[in-house]
């Protein structure tokens, strides 16, 4: 695991996290699981099911454990000292090309402080913003991005909805991308 320098105070970009057979396996086993069609992208929820009306999550959304295909990935990164606390709540998020996600902040009473997220399949920009400021960051397949303090609390984090992606001078045409974003649930 090779950890990336990046302009924010609190974002960590791992690049590598995990190797390409176990990119693929994921990506296998993800898509043998029964996907929700509630939003405008695909999803699965694991551990906490995160209600996106309502913006909460309770103790009676309780799923279950996460699934065992995700805890080698977990204690790898809790082992390297990336994570400190294995996470409670797994959603799986697919993106085909042109679908993005709109400018937010992970709920805040809901989750946790420390917010990480591996990206398959294909590369994507990420823009955090805050004020008049715009950080783009390029995700590639097998990276973590690891948010929490300021990056998690302060800036907000989007996709665009673009089947195009242009950095550091190069284009890079999106092909779908699944996203797992993990996060510990805080019970009111």
């Amino acid at each position: 695991m090779e950890q990336s320098l990046v302009p924010l105070v609190g974002l960590q970009l791992i690049q590598d996290a995990i190797t390409p057979e176990h990119h693929d396996y994921l990506v296998t086993i993800i898509d043998q699981q029964p996907w929700l069609t509630d939003l405008r992208r695909r999803v699965q929820h694991y551990g906490y099911r995160y209600d996106y009306k309502s913006r909460s999550v309770d103790a009676s959304q309780f799923l279950g454990p996460l699934p065992d295909w995700s805890m080698p990935f977990l204690e790898q990164l809790q082992q390297a000292g990336f994570i400190e606390q294995l996470p409670d709540q797994l959603i799986v998020n697919e993106y085909e090309p042109g679908q993005g996600i709109s400018p937010h902040i992970d709920c805040r009473p809901c989750f946790g402080d420390v917010i990480f997220s591996l990206t398959l399949g294909s590369t994507c920009i990420m823009e955090f913003t805050h004020a008049e400021e715009k950080i783009p960051l390029f995700l590639e397949p097998r990276s973590v991005l690891i948010m929490q303090g300021e990056a998690r609390r302060v800036w907000k984090h989007a996709i665009p909805g673009r089947k195009t992606d242009a950095y550091a001078g190069k284009s890079f045409e999106r092909k779908r991308r699944i996203s797992l974003t993990f996060r510990n649930i805080v019970l009111q």
